[in-house]
């Protein structure tokens, strides 16, 4: 009987969760399965994986055959380098205190890098929400800036209009006023009549007498 490690789906949409199982190649994805080694859970950051690496590893040893995804999962947890050094010792070619001294260095050295990988993306995330945050308030202050000037520019137009009626006003006022004031009578002053000069006579000549 063909055996595969594969996938099994639950969960709700949108949030999936995964078992890592054990089942016959010709049952459907969702079926009956041998035996549960595992589950994956992709949602959370990062994944969350938990296996039995030791029964993985008998699995393969027995001939199962991993899918893709799964291949992946088993690589990422270090079962196939597991195999890979069992494999060796069975050959006789390290001891098992070796295989397993590499083992674990190379676990430690995998979590390291996860560990630095999820400070990373913490570290980026809260520097994407700040720089978010910034740019929210450069928005904000520029969405204040028009509204500020719009306000100013009808504050200005409502002064305009306010001045023009107050000079409409005074001028209505003023032409009214002119209109009911009365025109100014202008007083004829009579030119004085130049007194008559009394005649004068003109003195006549007196002959004088002519000599003898």
């Amino acid at each position: 009987m063909a055996v595969k490690i594969r996938l099994q789906r639950f969960g709700k949409k949108g949030k999936p969760f995964y078992h890592i199982v054990i089942a016959d190649a010709r049952a459907a994805r969702d079926g009956k399965f041998i035996e549960k080694i595992g589950s994956y859970n992709p949602v959370t950051i990062p994944a969350t994986i938990d296996i039995d690496i030791e029964k993985a590893c008998q699995w393969l040893k027995n001939g199962a055959q991993p899918s893709d995804t799964a291949r992946s999962i088993l690589s990422y947890k270090g079962v196939m380098i597991k195999r890979h050094l069992q494999i060796g010792v069975e050959k006789g070619a390290i001891t098992q205190e070796i295989a397993d001294t590499k083992f674990n260095a190379w676990v430690a050295e995998k979590e390291n890098k996860i560990s630095a990988k999820a400070e990373e993306k913490r570290n980026n995330k809260k520097s994407d929400a700040k720089n978010a945050l910034a740019q929210e308030i450069e928005v904000n202050a520029k969405r204040q800036e028009g509204i500020n000037a719009r306000r100013k520019e009808a504050d200005d137009a409502i002064r305009a209009e306010r001045e023009a009626e107050r000079l409409a006003r005074e001028a209505a006022a003023a032409e009214k006023l002119a209109a009911e004031t009365p025109a100014p009578v202008e007083e004829v002053v009579a030119e004085p009549v130049a007194e008559a000069q009394p005649e004068t006579e003109t003195p006549t000549e007196v002959e004088e007498p002519k000599a003898e």
